[in-house]
């Protein structure tokens, strides 16, 4: 398995989170290439690189930029989506802890091509400790003369989960309620106070630096031809060596396992693996032989990869009491505002509950269904038909679990 080190190159080095440490072993280098490129030219290598957002929903990060208008009189923002909140997921945190001066160089070539004078990172309002590692990042930053062309602003968040969604993201900048917004008809920027403003993951504005400084082709050069680059992979769950661990797309999934995971915990059998954070479809055993980490196979496959959040099951694991767990987060962490997903949500918790408890039906399983159908679609984000993935994969492929219970 090729070893790849794009984002998490600094990471086992000591202190490499201080601008010392960090500019002995590479830190801003990139910034060179400002001096030969105008701000068009570094969307244009982005968009050749095919970098993907790395935040779940893989969109062409190139496209992205170019929404952004670079000769309006309006002011432009960049913000970084730190609300790092789907539980299995935990990597944007590693670039934060061990390499924060990546991010900020990253951030500092992003406003460079989308004209933007100031940036905000919105971080989880539980990441307190990873917030004062990452300000006295950008205070080193400034003490060094590297922060005049921008201003970066941590913003912290009151910890809701919707928040992750960019445009409830937004609104809660503002000083809103953080619920998701409509969406535009045609393709568009986001709108932080009237302004246009770019919203990308942690973990995408980190890799910036490398395809600047290296080139299209160098990233390009990792991953497979739809899904170039290489990805922070967290993993938790029945392994011996949970953690985050960088890893090419196209990677086998259950090589990556035994080689940076050191396999099941305590010799056992896999059961079943969620792939990319709480909100993708859950995967059997079976389904994981042969499977590549990338957006392609993983789609193809009835899932997703979404932030690369692998959490991975044992023979023993008991799928009804997995799902129960999933689904209480959800009930808590659903905003409300559309219908389907705030009565759904609690429905879905309730029955499930009572199965668990011995008291359901096999009716209770056929209502389950079409809740599922109720929460498909029909909602202004993607937060009710990730309930409906999940409710879905986990009782149709693990039906004689529930059904054992119930009958």
């Amino acid at each position: 398995m090729r070893e790849c080190q794009i984002v998490s190159r600094k990471f086992h080095i000591e202190n490499a989170c201080t601008l010392r440490v960090a500019k002995e072993h590479g830190a801003y280098n990139s910034l060179v290439k400002l001096k030969e490129y105008d701000p068009q030219h570094i969307t244009q290598i982005i968009k050749e690189s095919m970098l993907r957002g790395k935040g779940g929903g893989g969109a062409p990060a190139g496209m992205k930029w170019e929404l952004m208008p670079l000769d309006d009189k309006k002011p432009n923002f960049l913000v970084v989506n730190c609300d790092e909140s789907e539980p299995g997921t935990f990597k944007d945190r590693q670039i934060i802890s061990k390499d924060p001066h990546l991010l900020i160089e990253g951030i500092i070539l992003t406003c460079y091509a989308i004209k933007a004078k100031a940036a905000y990172i919105y971080i989880r309002g539980e990441y307190k400790e990873y917030q004062e590692i990452l300000q006295n990042a950008i205070d080193e930053a400034y003490s060094a003369g590297l922060l005049k062309e921008c201003d970066i602003t941590i913003h912290r968040g009151a910890g809701a989960y919707i928040c992750g969604e960019k445009s409830a993201l937004l609104e809660s900048m503002e000083g809103k309620r953080g619920h998701p917004r409509l969406k535009p008809k045609q393709k568009e920027p986001e709108w932080f106070f009237g302004n246009a403003t770019l919203v990308n993951n942690v973990e995408t504005i980190a890799t910036v630096p490398f395809i600047v400084k290296n080139g299209a082709d160098a990233y390009r050069a990792y991953g497979t031809e739809k899904s170039p680059g290489t990805l922070l992979f967290a993993m938790s769950g029945h392994i011996n060596r949970p953690g985050v661990y960088e890893a090419e797309f196209g990677t086998n999934m259950l090589e990556y396992i035994n080689h940076y995971g050191g396999g099941i915990k305590n010799g056992k059998k896999l059961k079943a693996l969620i792939p990319g954070g709480v909100s993708c479809g859950v995967l059997t055993a079976k389904e994981c032989e042969g499977l590549t980490l990338d957006y392609e196979a993983l789609r193809s496959a009835g899932s997703s990869l979404g932030t690369g959040g692998m959490i991975v099951m044992d023979e023993d694991t008991n799928m009804l009491e997995a799902l129960k767990n999933i689904l209480e987060f959800y009930h808590e962490e659903s905003c409300g505002q559309c219908t389907p997903c705030r009565e759904g949500s609690g429905w879905s918790d309730k029955i499930v509950g009572r199965i668990l408890e011995g008291n359901g039906t096999k009716e209770d399983l056929d209502k389950l269904f079409e809740l599922a159908d109720i929460m498909n679609g029909k909602t202004i984000c993607v937060f009710a038909p990730s309930i409906s993935t999940v409710l879905v994969s986990f009782i149709s492929k693990f039906r004689d679990e529930f059904e054992a219970v119930v009958s």
